[in-house]
């Protein structure tokens, strides 16, 4: 019922900056985690950043912190990853992720919280 769509991915040089974006169309939920999930070959998916609904309670992996923010547009059902000083480890697919409803703005990083998934965008990082 609910589909998202993520876009920005590509090909950047390490110390470069990439924008992603995930538009969510369908029967949305105003109250709702909103994150990014990313996963390189031979690995699981990792938790990278998610934020709540409110924009009050944001989260990280400690990989990412200080270089990747993550933010929300409600209005357009749209939320974003910003990138910046890009190393080659950060080259995996990247997917965003959405919770149905949630009664508190705890951040949850396992995949089995969210409902809602994206179909992947990849991000290469060269040296």
């Amino acid at each position: 019922q609910v589909h998202l769509v993520e876009s920005g991915g590509g090909l950047m040089q390490a110390g470069g900056s990439l924008r992603l974006s995930c538009a969510a169309s369908g029967r949305t939920c105003s109250r709702s985690i909103m994150g990014w999930f990313r996963q390189a070959p031979g690995k699981e998916r990792e938790f990278v950043a998610a934020m709540s609904w409110s924009g009050g309670r944001t989260s990280y992996a400690d990989s990412v912190k200080g270089r990747f923010t993550i933010s929300r547009d409600n209005a357009k059902n749209t939320w974003y990853l910003q990138m910046n000083s890009l190393k080659p480890e950060d080259a995996a697919v990247y997917s965003c992720a959405a919770t149905g409803t949630v009664t508190s703005e705890y951040i949850r990083s396992d995949a089995a919280a969210y409902a809602y998934w994206g179909q992947g965008t990849q991000v290469t990082v060269s040296s």
